[in-house]
């Protein structure tokens, strides 16, 4: 990220919280006739799409990632991924977030795949994941490379 630009516009991942993994699954590989990355594994399904990623999870694991409550009435079973590529840069975006406005819902943290990331939410209760460690990061800014 390029110092006083803010947050670059794009969108990387979609996860939808389903009910039934292997249910969701079936319906989107089977059904519609999607394929699964070879990222994808029992616990989390990937698609990827024209320029982002579809992610199926289970709803209650996807709300304790985040670190919110499962209730479906509080927690509307998806978030908005925005990969980065440096861990340094989860850390930036998160406090330019909550500069702009956003409450920070999880810290930046090491999880449970491997990566580095930390949940914001908008004004209307979006979650905003930002995220470092995957093969769906963006290339590295040539600024920090030097």
């Amino acid at each position: 990220m390029k110092k006083g630009k803010g947050m670059e516009q794009r969108l990387t991942l979609i996860t939808l919280g389903v009910a039934d993994l292997k249910q969701s699954a079936a319906f989107y590989i089977d059904g519609l006739g999607w394929k699964a990355t070879e990222a994808s594994n029992e616990e989390i399904i990937f698609i990827e799409m024209n320029g982002f990623f579809l992610s199926l999870y289970p709803h209650g694991e996807l709300a304790k990632d985040a670190n919110t409550q499962e209730d479906r009435s509080n927690f509307r079973g998806f978030s908005l991924s925005y990969n980065v590529s440096s861990r340094s840069q989860v850390d930036e975006i998160l406090a330019f977030a909550e500069k702009a406005g956003a409450k920070i819902i999880k810290p930046a943290q090491n999880v449970f795949w491997g990566g580095y990331s930390g949940y914001f939410s908008d004004p209307d209760g979006f979650l905003w994941e930002v995220a470092h460690g995957s093969s769906m990061d963006p290339e590295p800014d040539v600024e920090e490379n030097n």
